[in-house]
């Protein structure tokens, strides 16, 4: 059955593949530990494909994110719904594993820029730049935290706002709550000073 699973060309959403992977799931969580490894072997070919369809150029980090994918999925199996498709939910938690991937990519990415000499140093200066920022910092500081902080954190800094609502103690909402207002201050002084 698990050659079957794997070298299926379906894609997991075909009610066979969709089927026979909900099957050997159900039997694993009652229990049976062969079936669930079969689960496991066989959801791992249709993440593969589905990884590598959105990753083309990071091969390497296809592997990584399956396992963090399918070390969530062990550890979230507990709250599957049975009467729910098997396909959404393990979707749902793919999905959120590829864009940790992409919002850590992205600031690793950005702190380690290359440096092209195309003998062009000094062509451009940074000076607005740096205006730019002390004038939005000036901005910041006249805003209460509970505003500040969040766009600091969220827009600035680029962090989830579940993280940031963890670093501020702050529920998620009122993190969306700061950054919305703040922003609405923000352009409010702007206009004020135009």
């Amino acid at each position: 059955m698990i050659a079957s699973i794997a070298e299926r060309q379906d894609a997991i959403g075909t009610p066979a593949a969709e089927a026979e992977l909900r099957a050997c799931f159900i039997a694993g969580l009652a229990g049976d530990a062969a079936r669930y490894r079969q689960f496991l072997d066989g959801l791992s070919g249709h993440l593969r494909a589905y990884l590598r369809r959105r990753l083309p150029h990071a091969r390497a980090d296809v592997e990584d994110i399956l396992q963090e994918t399918l070390l969530a999925v062990h550890n979230a199996r507990h709250t599957y719904r049975t009467e729910q498709p098997l396909t959404a939910w393990v979707h749902a938690i793919a999905r959120y594993k590829l864009m940790d991937f992409f919002r850590a990519h992205s600031r690793r990415e950005a702190l380690n820029e290359p440096f092209d000499d195309d003998g062009g140093l000094f062509i451009a200066s940074d000076v607005e730049p740096a205006d730019a920022r002390r004038d939005v910092g000036v901005l910041l500081e006249a805003l209460p935290d509970r505003h500040r902080l969040p766009i600091v954190l969220v827009k600035l800094q680029g962090l989830s706002v579940s993280e940031a609502a963890r670093r501020c103690g702050m529920s998620e909402s009122a993190v969306k709550v700061g950054v919305h207002r703040g922003l609405k201050a923000l352009a409010a002084r702007i206009r004020s000073r135009s």
